[in-house]
C-alpha cells in the first residue's frame, strides 16, 4: 500500500490540494457545474487574514464543538469545483471556529464569488466533528462529488441495499477490498442539506470512509488528505462505470469471485467485514 502521505500544514498547501481535487472530480465527470462541495478541518493555527482579509461574525448550521479553535476551509455555494485550483480566493471560504462550537469568523476575499458557504455545510460540520472527537485527528477532509455511473446506479432500486451494491461493485476491481475494507455506506434519498441527511451521513462515516447519497451522489472522507478522499470517489465511481458496461452488455461478466476476493484480504493481510475474514477493522484507517 502506498505511504501515508502528511496532512499539509500552510494555507496554501490546504487551497492547492482542495484544488487539485476538485479539478479531478471534474475530470471524472463527478462535479457538473456547480455540483459537489469540498472541506478541510485543519486543528492548528492557520495565518488567513493577509489572504482572506474580510470577516464576519455567523452562526453555524449546527454545534461543533470537537473543532472549537480550529479552521474549515470550504467551498462556496454555487461555485464551480473545477476552478477551486486557479481561482482559490473567489471560490473557497475560511471558518474559525469560536470556542462554543456554534458561532464562527468566516473570512473571504473580496473577490469571493458566492454569498454563504455550500448548502451542505451541516454534514460537513457534523462528519468533521464527529471524526475529531472519535478519533482526536487534527485534520480532516470531505469531498461531496455527482459521480454519472454511480449516481445513476442508485437510481434503480436494487443498488439502493447496501448488501448487493458493495457485491456487485466490490467484484470488478482487486483494489477495492483494499481501498474499502468496511465496504461502502448507502443511504436512501434524503433531502440535500437537510438535517436529516446531516445526521445519516454523520453515523454512516463514522464506520465507512464512503456513503452513497441515493440519487444524489456521494460524499468521502479522508484524514490523510483531500486528494484521499477524492480517490476514494474516483475508485468507486470506475466501478460503477464496469457495472454499467455489464448491464449494457446483458450482464456476461461475472467478475470477481468472492473466494477470489477472500483470497486478496487474506494475501494483504485485510480484517474485512466485507469477506467474512474478521469483524471490527479499524474505523476510518488508511493504510
Amino acid at each position: 500500500m502506498p505511504l501515508k502521505e502528511l496532512p499539509l500544514s500552510t494555507l496554501e498547501d490546504i487551497m492547492v490540494q482542495i484544488g487539485e481535487a476538485g479539478r479531478r472530480m471534474a475530470e471524472i465527470g463527478a462535479s457538473e457545474g456547480a455540483a459537489g462541495n469540498i472541506s478541510v478541518y485543519a486543528g492548528r493555527s492557520l495565518e488567513v487574514q493577509s489572504v482572506f482579509p474580510l470577516v464576519e461574525e455567523i452562526e453555524l448550521p449546527t454545534a461543533a464543538p470537537a473543532l472549537a479553535g480550529g479552521w474549515l476551509l470550504a467551498t462556496g455555494s454555487g461555485t464551480r469545483l473545477r476552478e477551486i485550483y486557479d481561482h482559490p480566493l473567489e471560490n473557497l471560504g475560511v471558518v474559525q471556529i469560536e470556542a462554543d462550537g456554534t458561532h464562527a469568523r468566516l473570512y473571504t476575499a473580496p473577490s469571493r464569488l458566492f454569498t454563504r458557504l455550500t448548502s451542505e455545510l451541516n454534514s460537513h460540520l457534523a462528519v468533521h466533528n464527529d471524526q475529531v472527537a472519535a478519533t482526536g485527528s487534527r485534520y480532516s477532509a470531505l469531498v461531496h462529488a455527482q459521480p454519472l455511473h454511480l449516481t445513476y446506479l442508485s437510481h434503480i432500486s436494487r443498488y439502493r441495499d447496501p448488501v448487493e451494491l458493495n457485491r456487485r461493485l466490490f467484484r470488478w476491481q482487486p483494489e477495492m477490498i483494499m481501498i474499502f475494507p468496511q465496504g461502502v455506506a448507502v443511504l436512501p434519498f434524503i433531502l440535500p442539506g437537510s438535517a436529516e441527511l446531516m445526521r445519516a451521513t454523520a453515523a454512516a462515516l463514522h464506520t465507512h470512509r464512503l456513503v452513497v447519497w441515493s440519487k444524489h451522489g456521494v460524499m468521502a472522507h479522508s484524514e490523510v488528505s483531500v486528494k484521499r478522499a477524492a480517490d476514494l470517489i474516483e475508485y468507486l465511481e470506475t466501478s460503477a462505470h464496469y457495472e454499467v458496461l455489464n448491464l449494457i452488455a446483458g450482464e456476461p461478466a461475472d467478475g470477481l469471485q468472492p473466494d477470489e476476493i477472500r483470497a486478496i484480504a487474506r494475501a494483504l493481510g485485510i480484517a474485512s467485514p466485507m469477506v467474512g475474514e474478521a469483524r471490527g477493522a479499524r474505523r476510518g484507517g488508511e493504510e
